[in-house]
């Protein structure tokens, strides 16, 4: 059988394959910055001199998945939370990290409306792990990596 190569299209991928691409390279780029299949839930914050802390939450760990939050210590002024900030799924055994959403406290269906077309999913996708990839890069330019990663103090409980 052979592949008709013919259109400029045969040559490129597809939106979703790239999307798949994006995925798996921010799986390694998280992997290499601060490896968080090793870390066990809680907060963590990385440091460096001149720069912004970056905050790494590891909200849940399953056999083959974590749910993570990363953010830096800005808080927005409207909302209260911290921004930016993206909610991330790594699943494990895929190699593949996906960014669910980068707006705090918000849902996809508040972003994007109630049962938006495919494609439009697909390009929101594509723009937050496009943005996701570059914040990574970004963070490893400027010294972030596992060794400026501490685990956070956890906040005393108060005392009835």
């Amino acid at each position: 059988m052979s592949v008709v190569l013919d259109r400029r299209t045969a040559l490129l991928p597809g939106r979703f394959e790239f999307l798949m691409g994006l995925y798996a390279e921010n799986y390694h780029r998280l992997a290499r910055l601060f490896a968080p299949r090793d870390l066990s839930p809680g907060r963590y914050v990385s440091s460096i001199d001149d720069g912004l802390d970056v905050h790494l939450q590891v909200l849940e760990r399953h056999p083959y998945t974590l749910e993570l939050e990363l953010t830096y210590d800005l808080v927005d002024e409207q909302t209260g939370l911290r921004t930016p900030s993206a909610q991330l799924r790594v699943y494990t055994d895929a190699h593949v990290a996906e960014a669910l959403h980068c707006h705090p406290g918000r849902h996809l269906w508040q972003v994007l409306g109630p049962f938006p077309p495919a494609r439009t999913v697909l390009q929101h996708r594509l723009r937050m792990n496009g943005f996701l990839t570059r914040w990574l890069e970004y963070l490893a330019e400027q010294g972030h990596s596992l060794g400026t990663l501490e685990r956070e103090l956890e906040p005393p409980t108060p005392v009835a």
